[in-house]
């Protein structure tokens, strides 16, 4: 796993016109479920509590899905409350089930080393410093040690079958031809006995999830109220969509990764400049702690000039500098203007530059290749004969230098990275990577 420069946490701020941060959170869109409300704006403007999010190692690194909760625990942990990331070493080796389909069960080995990366990811947003400083827990450290005896006669006993497959995640598996395994269905015991165990030894009250993760959530709080007899709550985020009803955060099933060997920051700052009118207002509320007076006024921005996408610049300046720092930032930014003829492509850093080559429509290609048979290659014109005609009009360009010769070739263009830029028009970009 790759990590960049970390958030710079001092400087992360709660909006003050808020009286109370259940406010904040619900006005920024955080709250699609919850146990009793009036109880919650009581309790998170009241005494510090603890509070914990889980996160399962289904992956090397987390996306963007999972940033929601890290945000929402530090948004609450800057209202003055204790924070725990729990990573799920347990929970990891067994899988939340899918409405679709069983998962594939990961080796040990490869769990425990995804907990670890996992871990210095979450740990990297939240601050373990002061009175309420985070902690990192893994639930396999209290699990691994218990007996299936005494799991079933301990916890197994609180739960009963009939709400267990009413379950949404469990009906759904249940009726499809796939099923579910005994393993599966008891992933919501696991994740209930999660709670029970941090009530217990850190006095941990709330547990935040995605709202999909509703069921598993409440087997937490009814657990903790039949074993301990106290009201515990939970708070249920909503899925992130886009306005037309697509997932948010996948592209043709491809996650945006928090881990800049997954996704490159050129190509993460790109995925957020490149979101929609219609969901960036939202998407500012989620992801960023700008206050709501400057989202305000972005969303004026949207509505009078949304040509000139300042908010989408806010958002994708904001995110990414909060994920992979300011500097990686700011690179990203350079290497977008340099791009379409507004830099140095020189002066970029070989690996920004080939993260940004791979996020345009690209070829590999030896280095005397012609330049007319690489615009076909790279879909900047439909035939050779297209390519010659651009040529001609003074419409191609590579590294920003217009070509005048239609038998050129790609040698003498070829920057140290071992790429090359081409360009049709003012806006109509490839890639080529030298082989």
């Amino acid at each position: 796993m790759s990590l960049t420069e970390a958030p710079a946490l001092d400087s992360q701020r709660n909006d003050p016109t808020f009286d109370n941060v259940w406010d904040e959170i619900v006005w920024r869109g955080l709250v699609q479920l919850s146990t009793d409300a009036d109880e919650l704006r009581t309790l998170l403007s009241g005494s510090p509590i603890t509070l914990y999010c889980g996160f399962d190692p289904t992956a090397p690194s987390l996306h963007l899905g999972n940033l929601v909760q890290i945000l929402l625990l530090r948004r609450l942990q800057l209202a003055g409350h204790r924070p725990l990331g729990l990573v799920g070493g347990s929970t990891g080796l067994i899988g939340d089930p899918r409405p679709t389909a069983e998962r594939v069960l990961n080796t040990k080995d490869t769990v425990a080393t995804w907990v670890q990366y996992l871990h210095d990811q979450v740990s990297r947003f939240l601050s373990f410093d002061g009175p309420n400083a985070a902690s990192m827990v893994n639930n396999l450290d209290w699990t691994a040690p218990l007996s299936a005896v005494d799991f079933l006669r301990d916890i197994g006993k609180y739960f009963r079958v009939g709400t267990m497959l009413k379950k949404d995640a469990v009906s759904a598996r249940l009726n499809s031809d796939a099923g579910i395994s005994y393993t599966e269905f008891s992933y919501q015991i696991l994740q209930g006995m999660d709670f029970l165990e941090l009530y217990r030894t850190q006095g941990c009250v709330l547990q935040t999830g995605g709202s999909d993760q509703w069921g598993n959530l409440t087997s937490g709080t009814d657990l903790i109220h039949k074993a301990e007899g106290v009201r515990v709550h939970a708070i249920g985020t909503p899925l992130i969509t886009n306005a037309d009803g697509t997932k948010f955060g996948k592209s043709e099933g491809n996650a945006v990764w928090l881990d800049p060997a997954m996704t490159s920051p050129y190509a993460f700052y790109q995925f957020w400049l490149n979101t929609l009118d219609d969901d960036v207002i939202a998407r500012l509320k989620v992801f960023t702690f700008l206050d709501r007076a400057e989202i305000e006024r972005l969303g004026e921005a949207v509505a009078t000039e949304p040509f000139r996408r300042e908010a989408q610049r806010a958002l994708a300046f904001e995110v990414t500098s909060l994920v992979h720092g300011e500097a990686a930032t700011r690179s990203a930014i350079d290497a977008a203007a340099a791009l379409f003829g507004n830099g140095d492509l020189h002066a970029l850093e070989t690996a920004v530059l080939v993260a940004a080559v791979r996020e345009l429509p690209n070829t590999t290609a030896p280095v005397d290749a012609t330049i007319i048979q690489l615009l076909v290659d790279t879909t900047l014109t439909s035939s050779m004969g297209e390519a010659r005609r651009a040529i001609a009009q003074g419409g191609v360009y590579v590294n920003n230098v217009k070509i005048d010769d239609p038998d050129a070739t790609i040698s003498p263009f070829v920057l140290d990275a071992g790429v090359a830029i081409l360009r049709r028009g003012k806006k109509t970009l490839g890639g080529v990577l030298i082989e």
